[in-house]
């Protein structure tokens, strides 16, 4: 008898998970959407440069830092796959619905199964089930139950140990030794850990076991609160932590949560009989519900509170056995709403003040409550077959008659294709914000997000048609005229983009990132001091930000301030040091002014950065050469060369080299002649031209072709005449006097 009733047990708990997988199938193929970003793909805690030490100890884990450590350990395994992540949550639900079947099996409720199944499989736990950071939601319900669960054992075996002081039984004394009481007590307690660790939410847990306490002796007696002491002590902890990190991490500051509160009592009112709604009628699912204009001036307003808070009194005060059963599912569901109904300030309500994955807990109440209601009507139908085990109306024994499997068997397969259908919302971010926008074509945060989701995929257009529209919506939008500012530059409509940037700085003028982007956009535009202004400014309010110090020292460079150059590009580098163009810049710079060690310096390591570089290779070459270090000149010319054949700095240079050097182990005549004739061909009608012809004579004397030297020495003589180059034309005359007596230059 007990093995074949186990076996059934495991049965119901199998059916009940493939229902959950069936439901879910879809997730498997849906990638990350929006805060997924955030909390998981490009959270540097997740995947680097930092870890689990910032995840316990700095605001990066905001205040779900045992999700965030879920995050670290799944990617560690399986990188950024998206499938694991939704695997994990499908399992976590599914186990989540056999614990809560579990917990109403303890709790004596009527259809436990069945309650179970309709919560497991309703729609709008789609939300919270679907999107990977709402791994929030379903870490923290498991463990939530399994506290539950522990606590409820604990207090059945306490009361039964009491029993048997009362009748002297010692049998019971057996079966409920003391030390196992105290374990699951103390299970109890630890899972609670877990529970708010993965998300404050869960702070209303005491008051939920004081509920499960009262529906099963009808009363709360001082032991008992004595009992929830240690719980409510980590609740009022957790508490208080949560509305600081909402307020001064999250950024929950602000007109969007400046409700004064008869505001928050008509939100409150609003929001209980929402949820009612989308439980009993689950449509229409929107990701992002349009947010509520609040008139406190109507007293209409406030009636859906009242009703609330009269119905709960009125059974209360019914005291009937059906009464005390809906006051109890109803009373859980307000009490775990209590968070989220408005009385403080939650960062979501900048864009709704409802969404579905914040009923995710407190819908058990109303769900299970309906499971026992299809129960115990459907057992009062005559019925010519009984079967076993969905009513269970204990432990022990239960019996489901013919039109309960019925009714039962309909509505749960209707319920799982509307959850599958609904889980096709969240396959990608297109889709989703797509979707929202069809049944709430208000929602500026959709159409921003939209616009970033169409950019990423390479449809620009697309994304400032839908930045516009967010902008049109909530002109002070001040990201979206951050980003269509941006992608005005890429079209080149560079002075609406400027006032886009300078309106998004109107917004928040600390934006550190708008004042750079503005102060390139000038700067291309040909506004370099109001250019200079912004990414002062932008210094100021980030003074490590590498890449302003960059754009700084190039408008710098523009106006011919090396020492400002110098300055900013150091800065730039000592915060990110591998940015080879600003170690070229900087190099650049320190070779002007005569820094030639360091400027050695700098060149090296751009070719570290980009051994291929072959202006960097020709200016190290020129420098090597003013150092009078000619072998290490020679073989910086020669790499460049063989990078780029055609360079006219390196071929000129190494000419120069070949026909004039002091050692004549390093001079080579012909190849010099080479060098040159071709760098003469290629720089015909530059400003350098003079100097190559001087090169050019320089390496015919060495090949002892003096005829040819002196007529080239002589054009290029005359080329530095014409320029005014003095010091050239006097270097070029003595050269001549050294070529008409048949003598090469040597340096």
């Amino acid at each position: 008898m007990v093995r074949s009733f186990a076996r059934r047990e495991w049965l119901w708990a199998f059916l009940l998970i493939a229902l959950v997988f069936i439901s879910y199938a879809r997730v498997f193929n849906a990638d990350f959407i929006w805060d997924d970003e955030s909390h998981l793909t490009r959270n540097p805690c997740i995947v680097g440069p930092l870890g689990l030490k910032e995840v316990w100890t700095s605001t990066r884990a905001v205040y779900y830092p045992l999700v965030l450590t879920t995050f670290w350990v799944v990617h560690k395994f399986v990188g950024l796959s998206p499938w694991p992540y939704h695997l994990l949550n499908v399992l976590l639900h599914a186990g989540s619905a056999v614990l809560l079947w579990q917990v109403l099996r303890q709790l004596n409720v009527r259809g436990a199964w069945l309650g179970a199944a309709l919560w497991a499989l309703h729609p709008v736990m789609v939300q919270s089930v679907a999107w990977v950071t709402e791994l929030k939601n379903t870490q923290s319900g498991f463990f939530y139950l399994l506290s539950i669960f522990c606590f409820l054992n604990w207090e059945e075996k306490l009361r039964m140990t009491r029993i048997s002081r009362i009748k002297g039984a010692e049998e019971v004394l057996v079966k409920y030794p003391r030390n196992p009481r105290y374990l699951w007590f103390g299970l109890s307690l630890l899972f609670f850990l877990p529970a708010i660790l993965s998300k404050p939410s869960v702070v209303m847990l005491p008051v939920v076991l004081g509920l499960c306490v009262w529906w099963r002796k009808g009363r709360v007696y001082r032991r008992d609160i004595a009992a929830l002491a240690p719980f409510l002590l980590i609740s009022a902890l957790a508490s208080a932590w949560t509305i600081l990190e909402q307020k001064f991490h999250a950024g929950a500051i602000g007109a969007e949560w400046a409700q004064t509160w008869p505001e928050r009592l008509i939100i409150a009112g609003r929001a209980i009989w929402f949820y009612l709604v989308k439980l009993a009628w689950p449509y229409p699912l929107i990701f992002i519900y349009p947010r509520w204009k609040i008139n406190s001036s109507q007293l209409t307003a406030y009636l859906p509170l009242v009703a609330a808070l009269a119905g709960l009194l009125a059974l209360w005060l019914i005291r009937a056995k059906w009464s005390r059963a809906v006051f109890f599912a109803l009373a859980y569901y307000v009490v775990s709403l209590f968070p989220v109904l408005g009385f403080f300030s939650v960062y979501f309500f900048r864009y709704s003040f409802v969404s579905d994955h914040f009923q995710y807990l407190a819908s058990m109440g109303p769900l299970a409550l309906a499971g026992a209601g299809i129960v115990t009507g459907c057992n009062r139908l005559p019925a010519p077959r009984r079967l076993s085990a969905l009513s269970s109306t204990s432990r022990h024994g239960a019996v489901v008659t013919t039109p309960l499997v019925g009714i039962c068997g309909v509505l749960l397969l209707s319920l799982v294709f509307l959850t599958l259908r609904q889980t096709a919302l969240y396959h990608d971010l297109v889709t989703l914000y797509t979707r929202t926008l069809a049944r709430n074509p208000g929602c500026w945060m959709a159409h921003y997000n939209l616009g970033i989701a169409l950019n990423d995929q390479g449809n620009p257009d697309g994304a400032i048609a839908h930045y516009r529209k967010a902008i049109d919506l909530r002109s002070s939008y001040a990201e979206a005229h951050y980003n269509l500012g941006r992608l005005l530059v890429q079209k080149g409509l560079l002075d609406e983009a400027i006032a886009h940037y300078e309106k998004a700085l109107e917004m928040n003028p600390a934006d550190a990132e708008a004042h750079n982007n503005l102060g390139a956009t000038l700067f291309a535009n040909g506004h370099v001091d109001e250019a200079i202004a912004h990414y002062r400014k932008a210094l100021a309010i980030k003074p490590d930000y590498a890449d302003v110090s960059c754009n700084l020292a190039s408008a710098l460079l523009s106006k011919g301030d090396l020492d400002g150059v110098i300055s900013y590009y150091s800065a730039c580098l000592a915060v990110s040091p591998d940015q080879a163009e600003a170690q070229y810049n900087l190099a650049s710079a320190l070779f002007r002014t005569g820094r030639m060690d360091e400027a050695i310096a700098h060149y090296q390591k751009v070719l570290e950065l980009r051994p291929e570089n072959v202006d960097a290779r020709a200016n190290l070459g020129s420098l090597f050469l003013a150092k009078g270090r000619i072998r290490d000149a020679i073989a910086q010319y020669r790499r460049a060369l063989r990078i780029a054949p055609d360079n006219v700095a390196a071929q000129s240079n190494l000419a120069w080299l070949l026909a004039t050097a002091a050692d004549p182990s390093l001079r080579n005549g012909s190849e010099a002649v080479f060098l040159a004739e071709r760098a003469e061909s290629d720089s015909s009608r530059s400003q350098n031209h003079a100097i190559i012809l001087r090169i050019l004579a320089a390496a015919y004397a060495e090949t002892g072709r003096f005829p040819e030297a002196k007529g080239t020495a002589e054009q290029a003589l005359q080329a530095a005449e014409v320029q005014g180059n003095s010091a050239l034309s006097n270097a070029l005359r003595d050269e001549l006097t050294l070529y008409e007596l048949g003598l090469p230059y040597h340096k």
